[in-house]
């Protein structure tokens, strides 16, 4: 949803920074003064530069990370920052989350209680992090850091979508043209049979059947498949049914064992970055409990308590069923260095490496697999359609 706001040029005089002039979206003039943007600050002019359209949307995070980053590194203060990409995005989403970061700063907050105001734009572990930085003074390298995991995540998940869109397209196809065969090829076929006075035998009659019943009830299917698609749809947005499937598919030993393994690898991720921000390590677990599936939050929540009884990381998180030979022997190797952060990213890395090559290894027999079997069955229906012309033929010779 888009709304029309206005853009003005303000002067305003602000204690310890003398006359500053910038520019706020606001409603109506009257509502400029209440901008945070303005917070602390006295009006002494504005001019109005016209309607602006504020365009709605998701707040951008990767990217303004990278561009506050890039303002950072060249000497900016965070708040310059912040101004210098509000006044970019005017008009925006983002300029309106940054307008209200900026007075929160204005206030008195530090960027992490800015940013905890904020939610629906800044995660906890983005927050987490940047807290972390301030106590450190090293905001540059946590936005860093944050950006690559990001991306690490964001390139994992694409991996896993790319692999799945091409079997979804060729079934998609296959079943199209198998719809279009025995809807619409069949039942002119069914007419030759019709003249020549014969009935087709065996599996044909059991096709030109089915072709029938397509052809004669295609508008009751489309609605049908219409309302089962819509149908299906719901039920998979319900958390107990997406709860259901998914100890359905932890079950699958095979299967299983591969989600696991994603699982772990962001968890692995993630723990990493906090530990290496300097986050403590049950602040961390306990940061990192969402983003695990229920299946092995049980497991965490006792790693959680065997670490407050004193066991070492790498023997919690074994007994909480957490780890994995190779895992385990690298966590133990990190705590002995005193680099446990790293050691987790390491293991990270590890494990991403392990799912791309299953998913490149799923692809190239999958694939080949779909295809030969969406031809087995177009072939077939081909062949059934045939059989009885061929036996026509026969009787004429």
């Amino acid at each position: 949803m888009s709304l029309d706001t206005m853009e003005f040029e303000v002067t305003a005089v602000f204690p310890g920074r003398g006359i500053t002039r910038l520019r706020v979206v606001a409603d109506s003039a009257e509502q400029v003064a209440a901008t945070p943007a303005l917070a602390g600050g006295v009006v002494v002019s504005l001019k109005s530069l016209g309607a602006r359209r504020a365009t709605g949307g998701k707040f951008p995070l990767p990217l303004f990370t990278r561009q506050l980053l890039a303002l950072l590194q060249a000497g900016l203060t965070v708040l310059e920052g912040l101004e210098t990409l509000a006044a970019q995005d005017k008009g925006s989403v983002t300029a309106q989350v940054l307008d209200r970061l900026i007075g929160h700063l204005r206030e008195g907050l530090s960027l992490s209680a800015a940013l905890q105001r904020h939610p629906e734009a800044f995660p906890e572990l983005y927050v987490a992090t940047v807290k972390a930085s301030e106590r450190t003074g090293d905001m540059p390298e946590a936005l860093q850091r944050y950006l690559v995991f990001h991306e690490k995540l964001a390139e994992l998940k694409k991996k896993i979508v790319s692999a799945a869109i091409y079997p979804a397209m060729l079934m998609s196809v296959g079943t199209l043209v198998t719809l279009f065969l025995l809807g619409y090829v069949v039942p002119r076929f069914s007419l030759v049979f019709a003249d020549s006075g014969r009935e087709p035998e065996g599996l044909s009659s059991l096709l030109f059947a089915w072709g029938g019943f397509i052809n004669g009830h295609a508008l009751e299917l489309v609605i049908g498949l219409a309302v089962a698609g819509v149908a299906i749809a719901s039920l998979l947005s319900l958390p107990p049914v997406r709860a259901a499937l998914a100890r359905t598919a932890w079950r699958i030993p095979a299967l299983g064992e591969r989600i696991r393994l994603v699982y772990l690898a962001r968890f692995y991720r993630t723990s990493g970055m906090l530990l290496r921000a300097g986050i403590p390590l049950k602040t961390t677990l306990g940061m990192v409990a969402d983003i695990l599936p229920a299946a092995l939050r049980d497991g965490l929540r006792q790693a959680v308590v065997d670490i407050e009884q004193g066991q070492p990381f790498s023997r919690a998180v074994e007994g909480g069923g957490l780890t994995t030979p190779v895992a385990l022997r690298m966590i133990a190797v990190g705590e002995r260095s005193g680099q446990l952060g790293d050691m987790l990213e390491s293991v990270a890395t590890f494990y991403d490496e392990e799912i791309n090559r299953l998913v490149d290894t799923f692809t190239r027999l999958f694939e080949p697999l779909l295809m030969t079997f969406i031809g087995g069955v177009i072939g077939g229906i081909v062949l059934l359609l045939y059989m009885p012309i061929f036996d026509l033929a026969g009787n004429f010779q």
